[in-house]
């Protein structure tokens, strides 16, 4: 997707931020917004939408963190919030739709219906959702149709219709995540909701906070029963899941942005650019210049 002097941020693509956004659902045509970008979504984050993507039509090039995927319709794209990402869509005949929700619009639902929308974070583990063939996509192009006409139209009790909508689509979409992680094609797991706490914590302070014992303290647990149910709950310890979010936004600095690696060391909190070039080394098996070079 190219090297840029900064990830953007924004509300909708091109939007600024809207910190405020609240109960938020959003819905749109894939080419209403991609074509009069050249069909290209540059890489870029939304602070507080989690995004659903049916390509019913053509295809094109997904930019997720740091990889890079191709895809082809019938397909979806799950985009969970602070997700970088990006599209390269095949021009003039890619469409389909794109659902954008805040995700306290699981609170408005309620428990039961709610649980619908939570589940996707645990789908979204892997973006791309290839589709069997257009009768897959059918019953979820009608949701969508649905919940496009009840925007643009705002009826009698529209938003409470959109959010039932939203909801039937993260149910179908959840099926469909479970259907192909019994085909293998998808692995599925389940969300842990002190896991999702902690990874919330780790995006707000890991810049400062790299110890276990302060994520320990602030979910009201001892660093060794916090490392021991992430450890259940995910397969790893809680220490790896910080470093990977060191690492993480290590690698988006070095591919979208042009700032020089003792920059993006102390940007880190690391205490010397040698630190942060072992740490990565350790992590990646390359050295940050050597991981900038082979993405150029």
């Amino acid at each position: 997707m190219g090297t840029v002097s900064a990830l953007p941020l924004f509300h909708l693509y091109g939007d600024p931020p809207d910190d405020s956004a609240f109960d938020f659902i959003h819905i749109e045509t894939i080419a209403s917004r991609s074509s009069i970008h050249d069909w290209t979504i540059r890489a870029h984050r939304h602070r507080n939408l989690f995004q659903v993507l049916l390509i019913e039509k053509g295809g094109g090039e997904l930019s997720f963190e740091t990889a890079t995927a191709r895809f082809s319709a019938p397909a979806l794209i799950l985009v969970p919030a602070t997700t970088a990402h990006g599209f390269r869509f095949t021009p003039q005949v890619t469409d389909g739709w794109v659902v954008s929700f805040t995700e306290d619009v699981a609170d408005a639902l309620g428990d039961q219906s709610g649980e619908a929308l939570a589940r996707l974070k645990a789908v979204a583990t892997e973006p791309l959702l290839p589709l069997a063939n257009a009768g897959e996509a059918k019953r979820l192009s009608a949701l969508c149709a649905d919940l496009h006409e009840e925007s643009a139209v705002a009826r009698e009790g529209y938003r409470l219709a959109m959010r039932g909508l939203l909801a039937l689509i993260a149910i179908e979409v959840v099926r469909l995540a479970v259907s192909r992680a019994r085909t293998g094609r998808v692995t599925l797991s389940r969300s842990d909701a002190r896991v999702d706490e902690l990874r919330r914590l780790v995006d707000e302070y890991f810049r400062k906070e790299r110890l276990i014992s302060f994520y320990a303290g602030k979910l009201a647990m001892t660093p060794d029963r916090l490392n021991d149910h992430v450890k259940r709950a995910t397969g790893v310890t809680a220490g790896h899941l910080i470093r990977q979010r060191v690492l993480m936004e290590a690698k988006r600095q070095l591919v979208f942005t042009n700032q020089a690696i003792h920059e993006i060391a102390y940007d880190l909190a690391f205490s010397d650019p040698s630190h942060f070039t072992r740490f990565f080394r350790k992590q990646t098996g390359m050295t940050p210049q050597a991981f900038r070079d082979g993405r150029g």
